[in-house]
């Protein structure tokens, strides 16, 4: 169903993985990931299923049954993976002497005030 690819397809693209790196995540092929994204096969259950987990939205949205993401109990949160480049990030935004603690320092203030007036 083109619906299905195409929701599969933007799902992916919301956290701006690469085909490889998704079909790395699955398990499965970049070229069996290709085939779902394009309408040329259907995907597996346990494929739809891990998308609608990992993305926590509903398979009505995936099936084209509803047009929010996240229906409307859910509040979408992807599920980002927990890496090593992430943490040292993170590591140097709190360290005092980083540059980028003053960057962060000021950004989160900015967003506490609402923006910039």
């Amino acid at each position: 169903m083109e619906i299905v690819s195409n929701r599969l397809r933007h799902l992916r693209k919301t956290l701006n993985y690469s085909q490889i790196k998704m079909a790395n995540i699955l398990g499965i092929t970049q070229s069996s990931l290709h085939r779902y994204e394009t309408d040329a096969s259907e995907p597996p259950q346990k494929i739809l299923l891990w998308y609608a987990d990992h993305f926590d939205v509903s398979m009505d949205y995936i099936f084209g049954r509803c047009d929010e993401p996240q229906g409307k109990l859910y509040e979408f949160k992807p599920k980002i993976e927990d890496n090593e480049q992430m943490r040292e990030f993170v590591e140097m935004c709190f360290d005092p002497s980083s540059p980028m603690n003053a960057r962060l320092k000021d950004m989160l203030l900015e967003m506490a005030k609402g923006g910039k007036e």
